[in-house]
Parts: C-alpha cells; structure tokens; sequence
C-alpha cells in the first residue's frame, strides 16, 4: 500500500570485460500532445538531433527554454544480468536471470562497492560469483518518486555456495545486454529528426539525406 519494495538480488558476470552496458533516451511529451520516446544516438557516441536541439536552448539563456531543456533532457541507464535471490512478493521469481535496468544511484553503490573512497575499506567485485556479495534492493516512495538510498550490499558471500553446476546453469541463463547498444535497435539521425519535428509541431529541417532522396525522385 505505501508502494515500498524489497528484494535480495546479485549482479552477475557477463561475457564482455564489463558487466553492464550504458545507454541515454529521452521520454516527454510535446506540445503537439505527441510522445518523443528514443533512445539517444550519444549512447553510440554519435551526435543525436535532440541532444543538438537542447543545446541551442540552454544557451539561449532564457529560463523558459531551460525549463524546456529539463523535461526533455536524456535519461540514464545501466543494464545488466542479475539473479534472484529473494523476492518475498514475487517468489516465482526467485532463482531465475533477468535483465535488470537501473540508474546512477545504484551505480553509484556498485562503483563504491567496487573502490571504497575511504581507507581500510576492502574493494569487492560485485559481479564475482565467488567473492560478490548479494544486494539488498530497498524501494520506498519519497515526493512521489523511486528511492533506493536505502538498498545495500551484504557482506561477500559464494552464490548458490559455489556449487558448480547451481552456478554454470545461472551463467547459461545470461540474457544479451549488448542490444541495448547495437547500432541497429537505434533509428537514424535523420528519421529522430523527422519524429522529434512530428512532436514538437515544426517543419524538419532539410537533411544531406533528404535532399539526395528529392535528387533521385526528380531524376526518376
């Protein structure tokens, strides 16, 4: 009833060096009534047409267009593999693999977990299935929003007590986080521009592409 949640899960290796990706969107409504939800092309490094367009605003220096700027502004997000240790609202989740997608503040305590900023602290790999440790989610809702200052790691621990078979069976179960950065689950430069015009109820500007494809069609 208070929407407060609780659950003990552990991060989990993946293939890749690093066991998590990152990626940006954007998610807002326009004053079309029209909903811009994309992911942003700065997660592959690339220039994104919204990512542009809220930069001439903010530098307008009007407060307005700053407001404007912090609605719309990209979103943060980590993925990865975790396992389910305890789920006590939803055990039939327990013992199974998901892809879970989280923000900075828990990616703040894995990074604090993984170098301790005071001395004596011990570093901890969370993601290590022998020397990781279980995390403690803890949601509560504060002003209306998602808080997770209060999830925690335990001490380190073997997961599944280092049984090999318990543990090669979770690493079989490893689901494909590098979609969430594969160029091709991302539109084009040119069809974000195309939609964000769409939301926001302006003409889109003329593009390289856009002038080749009226080129051919008059050719033809």
């Amino acid at each position: 009833k208070a929407q407060n949640g609780y659950a003990v899960i552990r991060f989990l290796p993946a293939e890749s060096e690093v066991p998590w990706v990152r990626y940006w969107d954007h998610g807002f409504k326009g004053p079309t009534g029209k909903w811009y939800i994309e992911k942003s092309l700065t997660s592959l490094g690339e220039q994104d047409p919204l990512g542009e367009h809220n930069t001439k605003l903010w530098n307008s220096g009007n407060e307005e267009d700053r407001e404007t700027v912090r609605k719309q502004k990209r979103r943060l997000h980590y993925v990865c593999n975790i396992l389910v240790v305890s789920d006590p609202s939803a055990p039939e989740n327990e013992g199974k693999v998901f892809m879970y997608q989280f923000g900075k503040k828990i990616f703040d305590k894995i990074n604090d977990m993984m170098s301790p900023q005071f001395p004596g602290e011990t570093p901890v790999d969370p993601f290590n299935l022998w020397e990781g440790a279980d995390f403690q989610l803890k949601i509560r809702q504060v002003e209306g929003y998602r808080n997770y200052d209060r999830s925690e790691f335990k001490q380190p621990s073997m997961l599944l007590d280092g049984d090999e078979t318990a543990l090669q069976s979770v690493l079989n179960g490893l689901h494909d986080i590098n979609q969430f950065v594969d160029p091709a689950n991302y539109k084009s430069y040119d069809a974000l521009q195309a939609k964000l015009s769409e939301v926001l109820g302006v003409s889109a500007p003329s593009t390289v592409a856009s002038e080749v494809a009226k080129d051919i069609k008059a050719e033809q």
